[in-house]
């Protein structure tokens, strides 16, 4: 078939420069790794096993941790691997599944950070009503949505990725990307079905973002007229909204440096440009709620009793 690329692997080359350093960065890069995986499983394990935290807030937080190690799982194990092999080389099929994992976990990070807006708008601006609309079933529609829709769209994108016919195999990153396959293409002509659907992708996720924001006006609005609120929004929307731009600011510099970036950075400005949104996120959102919401951060100090004071005499 015409249509089929030859391409059998690609040669991921944002690694060229560091053959110097390379045992440090491994070192790093593991006990980075390490501490993600430890961070996010000890908050899905607390929330799971605590019966007073399974509450709409606490769930959507449990889904927020489990998509960081889902990201986090599709780039560094591959990225150790790479720090000791001669060429860096990743096959053609396990390059598109990673570009899969790296678009779904960014959309999907974005669609429970909406959800998670939602239910803070429902619980300050209409308390009444939070126990009837965020229900059990409620919730679990709501994070089935947010993993089923980004999968869907990104198998539909990476299908049409799989039947470009690709003219080169150096992807200039740390990880596959589909719109960086997607320059490969011998002919741009052939791309036009995935532009349209990238189009379709970027304006549902805007969408989100402007959903997010109609929520914040609300919250804020509410907020500022009852000292109880503002207490509640410090709390609780606090982190979310630390959380929620440092995502948003982290992938828009990505985007930016992969469609107008220029390449006369130096390579590990680039490097860390390209992967900050798997660097900061899924360390800072375990870290920020475990601190801030208070049923967590009691259930966390559980685990360090209290050194008992000796008796006055």
């Amino acid at each position: 078939m015409d249509n089929v690329s030859v391409v059998t692997f690609f040669i991921l080359s944002g690694l060229n420069e560091t053959n110097d350093y390379k045992v440090t960065l491994f070192t790093f890069t593991l006990l980075y790794y390490c501490m993600i995986l430890f961070l996010n499983i000890s908050i899905i394990i607390i929330i799971i096993l605590d019966q007073n935290l399974h509450e709409p807030m606490y769930i959507l937080l449990c889904s927020c941790c489990i998509n960081g190690l889902y990201g986090s799982t599709g780039f560094y194990p591959k990225f150790l691997l790479d720090l000791f092999s001669s060429s860096q080389q990743i096959s053609y099929e396990w390059c598109l599944l990673q570009a899969l994992v790296m678009n779904s976990f960014v959309c999907c990070e974005v669609s429970i950070l909406a959800v998670m807006a939602y239910d803070r708008y429902l619980a300050i601006c209409r308390p009444l009503h939070y126990q009837s609309v965020m229900t059990k079933r409620k919730v679990s529609q709501l994070i089935c949505f947010s993993w089923f829709t980004p999968f869907c769209i990104f198998s539909i994108n990476i299908l049409l990725t799989s039947r470009l016919r690709l003219c080169g195999v150096n992807i200039d990153r740390l990880h596959c990307v589909n719109w960086v396959i997607v320059q490969l293409a011998c002919y741009q002509s052939d791309t036009f079905s995935i532009n349209v659907t990238a189009h379709f992708t970027m304006t549902i996720y805007f969408s989100h973002g402007l959903f997010i924001i109609w929520t914040y006006m609300h919250l804020i609005r509410t907020c500022a007229k009852s000292k109880d609120d503002r207490v509640k929004f410090m709390q609780t929307c606090v982190p979310h909204l630390v959380s929620l731009v440092t995502f948003i600011v982290v992938v828009l510099f990505d985007l930016m440096h992969m469609r107008f970036g220029s390449t006369d950075l130096p390579r590990s400005l680039q490097n860390f440009i390209n992967i900050e949104f798997l660097l900061i996120p899924p360390v800072m959102n375990p870290v920020i709620y475990g601190f801030k919401l208070t049923k967590i951060r009691n259930r966390i100090l559980c685990f360090f009793p209290r050194k008992k004071l000796p008796p006055l005499s």
